[in-house]
């Protein structure tokens, strides 16, 4: 039975690509661990595009890769590095499958290449990515994005929200369940007392009042219950220089306010690197660090290193 299910994403995007170019840098051994869900049409294109050399079948044996054939409807729709209908339900029908075989059992790690907002949409499936998703098909009360790489790494308060929603969504509870989300998460990899810094929301986190009072009345009393409950947490720190001093060491973990303040550091040291990981479910998702990259896709040259980040990841997971 395969413990990792990897989604191939949009297939529009640079998904399929990135799938074949990782599986066919690990070993056979590891890929008789993985199931992959997609098309099996669209992975004998990307795999003779990139050429990665794979079998893929639907038992998985003789050196094959084991797939599970999706079929999704308007997929006639869908077009290279195009926005679509039919890329959008491939997408969410991938996902909600292998959502099925988590809940049941039946693997203990999803790995998911990207998928398109505005196909989703296009679809009628509105959710804001793969985070939102996930928690309406578990039917979970919350969930949380972590950003990990080996030099920083970043949980993040609100996601794919507006600026002006993610000031809303600053508050106490949300903010200390998210302290736990990625205090838990760590000490399950091993961390015995994560040190968790805890950015500010504005500038020169507040300066006192004087730029705004979020920080003295939703960040810092979160801060405080955090560390009662033995959490070795500290903050809010300015958000300009708290994610230098946590990628010098400093610190395991930053919670960070709304999603630019997070990402844009994690991806400017470690961007192809990082991976995207769900906390809150009662499934273990892991990511890639981008989207589907239109531009670039059914080129060839989509660099699959976030993919390998994510499968390694997610292997360590497997195995707690």
């Amino acid at each position: 039975m395969p413990e990792i299910a990897i989604t191939i994403g949009d297939p529009s995007g640079i998904g399929p690509e990135i799938v074949c170019r990782a599986l066919a840098s690990i070993t056979a051994t590891e890929r008789q661990a993985i199931v992959v869900l997609g098309r099996g049409d669209v992975l004998a294109r990307a795999n003779e595009l990139v050429r990665a050399g794979l079998q893929f079948s639907s038992h998985g044996r003789n050196n094959s890769v084991r797939l599970i054939e999706v079929d999704t409807p308007k997929i006639d729709t869908v077009r290279d590095g195009e926005a679509s209908v039919g890329g959008g339900n491939a997408a969410y029908g991938y996902v909600t499958r292998a959502v099925d075989l988590a809940l049941s059992g039946n693997i203990r790690v999803l790995v998911t290449a990207p998928l398109n907002k505005t196909a989703m949409h296009l679809a009628g499936h509105k959710f804001d990515g793969h985070t939102g998703l996930l928690q309406h098909l578990t039917e979970a009360s919350a969930s949380f994005m972590l950003l990990v790489s080996e030099q920083l790494s970043t949980i993040l308060v609100s996601t794919h929200v507006s600026l002006a929603e993610a000031i809303k969504q600053c508050k106490q509870q949300r903010i200390l369940e998210t302290i736990r989300a990625g205090n838990d998460h760590l000490r399950r990899l091993g961390l015995h007392r994560p040190r968790i810094a805890v950015a500010g929301l504005n500038p020169h986190s507040g300066e006192s009042g004087i730029f705004g009072r979020e920080e003295i009345e939703e960040i810092e009393p979160a801060v405080t219950l955090a560390k009662l409950e033995g959490i070795e947490v500290s903050g809010p720190y300015p958000a300009d220089t708290i994610f230098n001093r946590a990628a010098n060491g400093k610190f395991d973990l930053v919670v960070a306010q709304y999603h630019d303040q997070g990402l844009i550091p994690v991806k400017l040291i470690a961007f192809d690197k990082a991976v995207n990981v769900s906390l809150g479910l009662p499934i273990q998702r892991t990511s890639v660090d981008h989207g589907t990259a239109f531009d670039i896709a059914w080129q060839g040259h989509a660099n699959p290193s976030s993919m390998l980040a994510a499968i390694a990841y997610a292997q360590r997971m497997a195995a707690l």
